[in-house]
């Protein structure tokens, strides 16, 4: 129990460095301030939810003592707790006689997507209230929080029209772009977090093929009603949009699985690769071209068709 006290310490220190660098205000500062939840899922997936725990708890007084009692719960709520939950499920298991090859059925990958989905979008919505209760208050609150951030002075007298960039329309995108990033950012650090317990001999899961993830089948149902629910006016309107960004992140990430799978025997697939990886980094938007892949699989079996007509492999000799 003393290792997992150590472990726990030593990783929420560092969780609270790493957050507590966003301060600085410099480039390479945010991408260490993504990195923050890492220390924790370490800790919770390469050893136990105990030490995960401790980690959360651990660098939330640090940040406490620190920055005060407001810095710190934002970072307990944001970062701490939901890195600790997915670490925790990550390392569920419930025994199976038919799973190999411990005997063990783990907790799912896609589920793990999907709770990052789910928390990437609560958490956006727990902070609108501190923009506004209502979609006017939070659109002009926002609107003027972007022009600070981004150095844009307010139009006069009708404004540029020929401006680039507009603090309404970022306004308006703003809720489901953050909620979104954030889904992906605690996707990565819970597969950095895997890989670094794989390498250290410390992971007690069998790594998965993520190439085979899925989702259950009432998500497509979720989806379609936060996608409706996106045409309502108000509060209501403004929700709905969030989850259904974070859900459709989810089916991106879906439909890279099946990208990996069906380009498993072209030539150049490893290019064929790196150039979708490229173009969704740059661009943002072609993760809906891979969404609708990842929803096609879900109602056509893309995957399981590609597999009987590729037949099984030929055996080694």
């Amino acid at each position: 129990m003393a290792q997992i006290i150590l472990i726990g310490i030593g990783a929420g220190v560092a969780a609270a460095l790493l957050f507590a660098s966003l301060e600085s205000g410099s480039l390479f500062a945010i991408l260490l301030f993504y990195l923050s939840p890492l220390p924790i899922l370490i800790a919770g997936v390469g050893w136990n939810y105990w030490a995960g725990l401790i980690a959360a708890i651990s660098a939330t007084a640090c940040l406490t003592i620190v920055f005060g009692p407001f810095f710190s719960l934002a970072f307990f709520l944001v970062i701490a707790l939901p890195a600790w939950w997915l670490g925790y499920l990550a390392l569920l298991a419930r025994p199976a006689d038919n799973a190999k090859p411990d005997r063990l059925e783990w907790y799912p990958i896609g589920r793990l997507v999907l709770w990052a989905a789910v928390i990437g979008a609560a958490t956006v919505v727990a902070l609108i209230p501190y923009f506004g209760l209502d979609a006017e208050s939070l659109h002009a609150n926002l609107r003027s929080a972007i022009e600070a951030v981004l150095n844009l002075s307010p139009p006069r007298d009708g404004g540029n029209p020929n401006r680039i960039i507009d603090a309404d329309v970022l306004a308006i995108l703003a809720p489901p772009m953050v909620a979104s990033i954030t889904t992906i950012v605690l996707v990565i650090n819970l597969w950095l977090a895997a890989r670094i317990v794989k390498f250290s001999g410390q992971l007690r899961r069998p790594w998965p093929d993520l190439s085979a993830i899925s989702f259950p089948p009432l998500v497509p149902a979720f989806l379609a009603a936060a996608i409706a629910g996106v045409f309502f006016p108000g509060m209501f309107g403004i929700v709905s949009d969030i989850f259904a960004a974070t859900l459709v992140m989810a089916y991106a990430l879906l439909g890279f699985a099946v990208l990996h799978v069906i380009t498993g025997r072209i030539s150049g697939r490893a290019a064929v690769l790196a150039g979708v990886y490229t173009v969704v980094i740059v661009f943002g938007w072609p993760a809906l071209i891979l969404s609708v892949l990842g929803l096609a699989d879900t109602a056509l079996d893309l995957r399981g068709r590609v597999a009987r007509m590729r037949g099984p492999p030929a055996p080694h000799r």
